[in-house]
């Protein structure tokens, strides 16, 4: 599978990712003063509430093998170019690698007390990658203190739909990571599973 393929998928499913947010936030807002919104909403938080914390674990993990497969992984599976990561990509892992553990962790256990760890990282993390498609739309921003002159910030190794970079797909995920944690309500365990 080529580099043009698999960068296709991956901005396809930050799409869809951006998509998903845009109608949460639509219910989360337009419920305070349209009560069928408000209905649709609460319709739609039973629904995904009870696995929000799986596929906020999914997401994570779908986010790490991305960025591992474009910056190591391609050229293991095709002649794929790697895209080397930049200083403020690294922070962005830094705040999306772990989430795949704790959120899976904390999926099979049902641990509803994992999203505001879960919450903060993804808010970092979102941060940095806004902070970062600044840096590529104006790399003047980008000082020589903030970023190695030899791997800049400020390239787009990446460009789909002619706005979405590496960084954008980051705070696609981050993004949805914040709305699933934000609905999500596991159901309660069984006795017998209490540990």
């Amino acid at each position: 599978m080529d580099t043009d393929t698999v960068t296709l998928f991956f901005a396809l499913l930050a799409t869809l990712a951006q998509a998903v947010v845009v109608v949460a936030v639509v219910l989360a807002v337009g419920g305070r003063f349209v009560p069928a919104v408000a209905r649709a909403g609460v319709a739609a938080r039973a629904q995904v509430g009870p696995q929000a914390l799986a596929l906020a674990a999914v997401v994570a993990l779908v986010c790490t093998l991305g960025s591992l497969y474009l910056s190591d992984g391609g050229h293991w599976f095709s002649n794929a170019p790697e895209f080397p990561p930049c200083k403020l990509c690294w922070y962005q892992r830094i705040a999306m690698y772990p989430q795949v553990v704790v959120l899976g962790i904390a999926a099979l256990r049902r641990d509803r007390g994992v999203r505001v760890t879960g919450i903060v990282l993804s808010v970092i993390g979102g941060s940095v990658s806004i902070y970062h498609l600044l840096v590529e739309r104006y790399p003047a921003l980008s000082t020589s203190t903030s970023c190695d002159p030899t791997n800049p910030c400020g390239i787009k190794w990446v460009e789909r739909f002619g706005y979405l970079t590496i960084p954008g797909m980051a705070l696609s995920g981050f993004a949805l990571i914040v709305v699933l944690l934000a609905v999500a309500d596991p159901p309660a365990r069984r006795p017998e599973e209490t540990p």
